[in-house]
């Protein structure tokens, strides 16, 4: 069971990168989310985005998995120009990457395994694959035996971690996260947080959004910092 865990986190040898160059973003309204911003994530790094809320991170954050499309500028992620990418291909673009979300988006009504399934069902997979890869997922989060729970039974961690097995299971190359520990106390945080860094030394590229400074401190990777809507900061790796 633990290599198949550990298969769970390879990913394709294709070049993953993210690339933002001079991207702006403006809601109809008027309002200026993100102004110029220019940066690149290499394939297999962990990159930290920082920022007060309302700084701009989750609609950064909403480009990368093309949820919004950029006002200005140019979003490359995995070799795709997103502002090229035709609306029917979208679905497989997102395919390559795993979503965390804070509040973990899960239906109440179906069971832990069925939540983790549903990005499977929709690819498409044969049943036997598809149970071997959600037990795989659930395996590396620490759940697999709650897989008949339903997830309203599970504590906060557990809910969030059923998230994060949901966004592996298709084995992306790309892991992005919300603010995925927002609602959890310091000790789940800080567990959530070294999935993460697992999952990036097993080769999966992450970008993780959150307010917290003490994870970056304590992972020591690279962090992107905004400030209402402008990068002002692009820290290197710590020591």
């Amino acid at each position: 069971m633990l290599e198949t865990s550990l298969r769970l986190c390879s990913i394709k040898k294709t070049k993953m990168l993210i690339e933002f160059s001079n991207v702006s973003k403006r809601y109809p309204e008027g309002h200026e989310a993100l102004r110029d911003i220019s940066f690149v994530i290499e394939k297999g790094e962990m990159v930290f985005l920082a920022g007060h809320s309302g700084a701009g991170k989750s609609t950064l954050l909403r480009l990368v998995t093309l949820i919004e499309h950029a006002t200005r500028g140019q979003v490359i992620v995995n070799g795709q120009n997103l502002g090229r990418l035709k609306r029917r291909k979208i679905p497989y673009f997102r395919r390559q990457i795993g979503m965390v979300f804070q509040d973990h988006k899960l239906l109440h009504n179906l069971s832990v395994f069925d939540n983790v399934a549903l990005p499977l069902i929709v690819s498409g997979f044969h049943p036997r694959d598809l149970r071997r890869r959600v037990h795989a997922a659930l395996d590396k989060v620490g759940l697999l035996n709650r897989d008949r729970a339903k997830p309203i039974t599970l504590s906060g961690g557990e809910q969030q971690r059923v998230g994060i097995a949901r966004a592996v299971v298709n084995r992306p190359s790309l892991l992005v996260a919300d603010e995925p520990t927002g609602n959890l106390d310091a000790g789940l945080s800080d567990e959530i947080f070294d999935l993460f860094h697992d999952f990036n030394y097993h080769g999966v590229t992450v970008l993780v959004a959150t307010h917290d400074l003490r994870h970056i401190e304590r992972l020591g990777k690279r962090s992107l910092t905004l400030s209402d809507g402008r990068m002002v900061l692009q820290a290197n790796t710590a020591a």
